[in-house]
């Protein structure tokens, strides 16, 4: 027994085989996962693979037809109170209303979450300038782009400093610069709080995710750090070879016969073609790709060795459940 008689939360997120029909279809197929204080974890899919659906869940938004979502320990089905006070949650397409300023918005917010005069006016400031609302917090809420009503929508699930945050698409809208600024925002929260993110922006997950989840159809195809899934990519420990001039077929057809070569492919930018050498498994082609180009004599660009591709990874696993 444990101090007060209450055991310790080892998982601020726990999932366990969550299931949710719509008449006939079965939009979420007994998904399972839990996520842990420090830890930000990306969701990934094809549109209609299940994401938001499970997200909804486990945020307390839509009712499982079985399974459990559990936040902190609480039950958001029977402890859904006690569930949401540790949670800050940000929808797809989030609704404000639109006639509310921002700071009116964010005021009722504070409110509707129990805190009233400074307290309520200290909170409400400290997550306006997290997201950088300050220029438009006494606009209305229906005369903003759609990346300030986007940042609106982060900011009040962010109002109570909550131990976990599941965010559905957060930097939907931004341009590069509001998308860094909320990429660097994520990860100066991760270390005290177990976050969850849904995005179809693969460069998103490799910049702020500690770890990745593919899903497709409702299930879970695949789980691990983002440096797990590139390894599974065929163009891992690929190395992109660029001359200042192109490679001759005599070049090519040398590199394609070195050993742990799987094959050889054209690629790279419009303006800067290359060629990657594909490895087998575990093959370090390096060395005998620098000994080889400078043995000919070839002027090079570009030489590097690729980690693996997120999008090529997706892709593979994705359509081969289609």
């Amino acid at each position: 027994m444990f101090k007060g008689g209450v055991e310790p939360v080892t998982h601020l997120i726990e999932i366990h085989g969550l299931v949710k029909k719509f008449g006939p279809v079965e939009a979420v197929k007994g998904i399972s996962f839990t996520v842990d204080r420090g830890e930000v974890l990306g969701f990934l899919g094809p549109n209609g693979a299940g994401k938001s659906t499970t997200m909804k869940m486990a945020a307390g938004f839509l009712a499982p037809t079985s399974g459990r979502a559990v936040i902190c320990g609480h039950d958001v089905v029977k402890e859904p109170q006690q569930a949401k006070r540790k949670l800050g949650y940000l929808p797809e397409g989030a609704a404000a209303y639109p006639d509310m300023t921002p700071a009116g918005f964010l005021t009722f917010i504070a409110q509707v979450r129990g805190y009233r005069g400074a307290e309520a006016r200290r909170r409400v400031e400290d997550a306006a300038a997290r997201v950088e609302l300050g220029r438009v917090m006494y606009q209305p809420i229906e005369t903003l782009s759609k990346g300030f009503k986007r940042r609106v929508g982060l900011a009040q699930a962010l109002l109570h400093d909550p131990e976990v945050l599941i965010l559905d698409e957060p930097t939907d809208g931004l341009d590069p610069n509001q998308k860094h600024q909320v990429r660097a925002l994520i990860q100066a929260m991760a270390q005290d709080k177990a976050i969850i993110i849904s995005t179809h922006i693969l460069e998103e997950v490799d910049a702020v995710c500690t770890r990745a989840m593919v899903i497709a159809h409702g299930t879970v195809l695949a789980d691990g750090t983002p440096g797990e899934l590139e390894a599974r990519s065929r163009y891992h420990n690929a190395v992109f070879v660029r001359g200042l001039a192109r490679l001759d077929d005599a070049s090519v057809g040398d590199l394609a016969q070195l050993p742990g070569v799987a094959s050889v492919e054209w690629g790279g930018r419009p303006d800067a073609i290359g060629l990657y050498v594909l490895a087998e498994d575990g093959v370090d082609l390096l060395p005998a790709v620098r000994e080889l180009v400078a043995g000919r004599g070839i002027v090079i660009a570009e030489l590097r060795l690729e980690r693996g591709r997120l999008d090529s990874v997706f892709r593979d696993i994705t359509a081969a459940r289609n």
